[in-house]
């Protein structure tokens, strides 16, 4: 399985890597930065620098059984034992972040207000959405939570990650709030701390302080059922977070 840089180092934008195996569908490489598409984060994109000169554009990433596929946007001379140059395309990749730690932001807020779990997310470049289970759910609320993600971003609380065995996860409740089909089956789970707020298990990319996610603004809300409603939200980074 290829190493997983972007689980360490959310801002590497550049590394060297070997290809372990190539074919029409994508190549495997031994190390990669691109984050693959999962947890309501999109896939990274960028480029791979040829061993001849010249580039290849990685249009999508995703996991498979036997690794990290980078799927390229033409066919390539690569082969295995090449080495290439990855670039990610770094405002696509850090706006992901700076919504993906909104959201981490936002379901603190809701957890610690009314005790809902999260239900759902997805994130893009342009704005980021989130699903829950809250009855009574209204714009003023959500309102309300926007100002409680906007107090947090003016904290400037760091942001890290550490790794946790799957017995220690699952037995902190803090950590249980994901419904629990969504936590993820494995031996050591990721954790994303935002320093005296939250706590959660999470496998995507995020900002190392809440003040680089800019501030945060409503931008709609949904009734997606009888108890489950979603929140949809965009940031600005022209300004400081409104007092």
């Amino acid at each position: 399985m290829a190493e997983a840089l972007y689980l360490t180092d959310a801002y590497l934008k550049r590394f060297e890597a070997e290809v372990v195996s190539a074919s029409p569908e994508g190549i495997l490489l031994d190390r990669t930065a691109f984050y693959p598409s999962g947890g309501g984060q999109p896939a990274d994109a960028g480029r791979l620098s040829l061993p001849e000169g010249g580039t290849v554009g990685v249009a999508g990433v995703r996991k498979t059984p036997e690794g990290i596929l980078h799927i390229l946007d033409r066919a390539s001379p690569l082969s295995r034992g090449d080495r290439v140059t990855g670039e990610i395309d770094w405002s696509r990749r850090f706006a992901h972040m700076r919504y993906h730690t909104a959201l981490h932001i936002l379901s603190g807020i809701v957890y610690r207000r009314v005790g809902s779990g999260i239900t759902g997310n997805q994130i893009t470049a342009e704005q980021a959405r989130m699903d829950f289970s809250i009855p009574g759910f209204d714009r003023a609320l959500a309102e309300r939570f926007i100002e409680g993600v906007n107090e947090v971003i003016r904290e400037h609380r760091p942001v890290t990650v550490r790794f946790l065995s799957r017995a220690a996860a699952m037995g902190d409740p803090s950590l249980v709030r994901v419904a629990q089909e969504l936590m993820p089956d494995v031996e050591i789970v990721r954790v994303i701390d935002i320093e005296g707020f939250d706590v959660q298990a999470d496998g995507g990319t995020h900002v190392a302080n809440t003040a680089e996610v800019g501030f945060a603004r409503l931008e709609r809300i949904e009734n997606k059922g009888a108890r489950n409603k979603r929140l949809y939200l965009t940031l600005d980074t022209s300004g400081p977070a409104p007092a």
